[in-house]
């Protein structure tokens, strides 16, 4: 595991030179927000990471429940009960196990690898405008249906899931990187995709940190310059 501090903001990489999956410790006056949880192995070295730090785990909260952005979320649960572990509406029915469409779908399928066995119950179900901690939630669907992003208007940095990656290049979620073309492949909707990488960009971030690839210092060039590949490959 590779950790990295930009601002209050930790990023946890697994496997960072093979396969990176990100998740991200949050620091908080009295505790840790969790944003994602990796793959299920991860449990182990999150707890670690926190204990260094020296504060608990109080906050879990989802960008989408893709299994390795969710797959250490049951082991962690146990090892921080008080945790309040948070996800949009519709990513909550994904994260039963149900990846079927729903209505408000378009009946696009859900794609990418989604959990079979994830036993935790959300405590709090998100929507636009709503807090955790520090950080104000802001729907990003695309990937997913119901993807979320977490933004520090203190600090400007910005976790945006997998509404971008920047392992194999800087993209928006849908755009193939021949380096790392995992995402593209698990994306539920290009176009919408698109839309809310245009609506994460305007928001200005100081830092992108994404599910995978490094953090971004001023990454607003990167993300506009993504946009544009993205118009140019997203059939209208």
């Amino acid at each position: 595991m590779r950790v990295k501090k930009v601002q209050n903001v930790y990023q946890l990489a697994f496997m960072p030179k093979l396969f990176p999956v990100n998740c991200y410790l949050v620091e908080e006056q009295e505790g840790l927000t969790l944003v994602d949880c990796a793959l299920g192995f991860a449990a182990r070295d999150i707890a670690l990471a926190a204990k260094t730090i020296g504060k608990p785990i109080t906050e879990i909260a989802l960008t989408h429940a893709h299994v390795d952005h969710v797959g250490a979320l049951d082991a962690l649960k146990k090892q921080f009960p008080a945790a309040q572990v948070s996800i949009s509406a519709r990513e909550a029915k994904i994260l039963r196990g149900d990846s079927s469409a729903s209505p408000e779908d378009a009946g696009k399928p859900v794609k990418g690898g989604t959990p079979k066995n994830i036993q935790t119950t959300p405590d709090r179900l998100l929507k636009e405008g709503d807090r955790v901690g520090s950080l104000e939630v802001v729907s990003s669907p695309g990937h997913s249906p119901g993807s979320i992003s977490f933004f520090d208007r203190r600090t400007g940095v910005l976790i945006a899931g997998d509404a971008f990656q920047t392992r194999g290049g800087t993209a928006v979620s849908g755009t193939f990187k021949l380096l790392f073309p995992f995402p593209a492949m698990a994306t539920w909707d290009k176009r919408t995709a698109l839309q809310s990488a245009k609506k994460l960009a305007l928001l200005q971030p100081a830092f992108l940190a994404v599910g995978h690839g490094r953090m971004l210092e001023h990454p607003v060039r990167f993300m506009e310059q993504a946009v544009r590949d993205a118009e140019q490959k997203v059939k209208p």
